[in-house]
């Protein structure tokens, strides 16, 4: 009797565990969608700058110091992971942090509701809008200032998966270490800026001097602007900077899972 009761109860168990998954990215959907000021930073925002950058003349130059590719050419990945940037780190840790304040996560504790659902929710949709921007900062790069689409689409898609999940496992690990919404805004802000100057925005890496771009190239944005460029060119990403940001990414979600607080 009792192994007969144990299954049913562990099936249901199971089941109502996925259905407060279920209903959880539900919900975090419906309010992801009425949030303009999210949508536009994280979806648009990174699209609209190339364009900008692209309507210089300059930009649509050939430079020696970029193997003879135009800046715009270079800012294709910058604005790809300048998504990824916003939806890890200016977008999503407030979010988390406001629902600890406010209580909300308190009585998410009371449920089925694991963090691992509550933060998995936020990224899978944070991830979306991300890759929805990547591809139109894609499109737009080859529509309008003619940038050859990734020659090595796999080992692009790859790559740009890998710094999806970098990215978002980021953004969740200070979501877990800050406790309010200004700690949040702080971290994310004092985080955000070092990450820009990695994924090459003010500077693409493949213009940086040796020195500075090995050191770049360590770092999860940096290895993933050299893996998308490696891939955008029609080689295979460079497995060390797969590898790396395989690595961060199993590491910093670690750090959320284990830190991550319900109050």
């Amino acid at each position: 009797m009792t192994a007969a009761t144990t299954a049913p109860s562990r099936a249901a168990t199971a089941s109502s565990a996925r259905s407060a998954r279920s209903a959880v990215l539900t919900a975090e959907f419906r309010l992801f969608r009425r949030e303009p000021g999210t949508i536009f930073w994280t979806m648009a925002f990174p699209t609209l700058l190339l364009a900008l950058l692209g309507s210089i003349p300059s930009f649509r130059e050939r430079a020696d110091s970029l193997d003879g590719l135009r800046m715009v050419d270079a800012y294709v990945p910058v604005a790809v992971l300048l998504s990824l940037i916003m939806a890890g780190l200016q977008a999503m840790p407030p979010l988390i942090t406001g629902y600890r304040e406010r209580g909300i996560l308190r009585r998410m504790s009371t449920t089925p509701v694991r963090p691992c659902a509550v933060l998995g929710a936020q990224m899978g949709i944070h991830g979306a809008a991300a890759l929805v921007s990547a591809l139109l900062s894609l499109a737009v790069g080859r529509l309008a200032f003619d940038v050859p689409l990734p020659r090595q689409a796999i080992g692009y898609a790859l790559a740009l998966l890998l710094a999806v999940l970098c990215g978002l496992a980021l953004g969740a690990l200070v979501s877990a270490l800050a406790r309010t919404t200004k700690a949040a805004t702080a971290i994310g802000s004092a985080v955000f800026f070092p990450m820009m100057f990695c994924a090459g925005v003010w500077l693409p890496v493949r213009a940086m001097p040796d020195a500075l771009a090995r050191l770049v190239e360590v770092t999860p944005f940096g290895a993933a602007s050299q893996a998308l460029n490696d891939a955008a060119a029609g080689g295979w990403p460079g497995w060390g900077h797969l590898g790396a940001l395989a690595l961060w990414t199993v590491a910093l979600s670690a750090g959320a899972s284990r830190w991550f607080r319900w109050e």
